[in-house]
């Protein structure tokens, strides 16, 4: 029997349709699965959707790069150099876990089509890696001040050739520099890959205007 991450869920159903539309939604590091619960009514979602956000916390395991220190962490980094040394095994390990949360929204009665998978941070990170390998067709990839951790690793599904990808990062972040984000941005275009990138004048962090432009961005990927 599958064991699914514990799991904060957040419906948009003001007209009380159907919930036929998903958003799987990753945290940073050292944070939770509340962490962008309070974002939701802020995105100004289209009424006639019906759309459960599922923020899933990662789980409790020491990080090199704090001392070791236990904490909700989707992997381990090793290194906080630019080219950001990780544990690729324990990305993989948390991609399946997401898999299993996308396969449960599909036996809810969700269209893998209309799934977005989102992730900000270290959570990004894992994003990237469970949509743009898994075997059916999603509705987006949401990828917020993060990087490609896994470029060269993972093995591209074409199923999601044609996933909208859209890829924020803040000018003034001093986790993870903006020259990560264009990089992944640049990567993945020139694999044909449909990507918004935008940046914000910000730290590490999402921002009112940005949340705004996400929320627009949702309602025509799951439209």
């Amino acid at each position: 029997m599958t064991q699914y991450l514990d799991c904060v869920t957040v419906e948009h159903n003001p007209n009380n349709n159907n919930i036929d539309r998903a958003v799987i939604w990753l945290h940073g590091l050292g944070a939770s699965g509340h962490d962008f619960e309070p974002v939701v009514p802020q995105l100004g979602l289209d009424n006639q959707l019906g759309i459960r956000f599922v923020f899933p916390h990662a789980p409790q395991i020491p990080v090199t790069i704090n001392g070791g220190m236990v904490m909700p962490a989707w992997y381990d980094i090793k290194e906080m150099s630019i080219e950001r040394k990780v544990d690729v095994e324990q990305i993989k390990i948390s991609s399946q876990r997401i898999v299993d949360l996308i396969t449960r929204e599909i036996e809810r009665g969700v269209n893998p089509e209309h799934i977005v998978i989102a992730g900000f941070s270290q959570g990004g990170a894992v994003a990237y890696h469970t949509a743009l390998s898994y075997s059916k067709p999603l509705a987006g990839l949401l990828a917020l001040s993060t990087y490609f951790a896994t470029e060269n690793q993972v093995q591209f599904a074409t199923a999601n050739q044609q996933l909208p990808i859209k890829i924020d990062h803040g000018t003034q972040d001093p986790v993870v520099p903006v020259v990560l984000g264009q990089r992944a941005a640049a990567l993945l275009k020139n694999k044909n890959y449909q990507v918004d990138f935008s940046t914000y004048p910000m730290a590490h962090q999402v921002c009112m205007p940005q949340i705004q432009h996400i929320g627009a961005w949702l309602n025509q990927v799951l439209k």
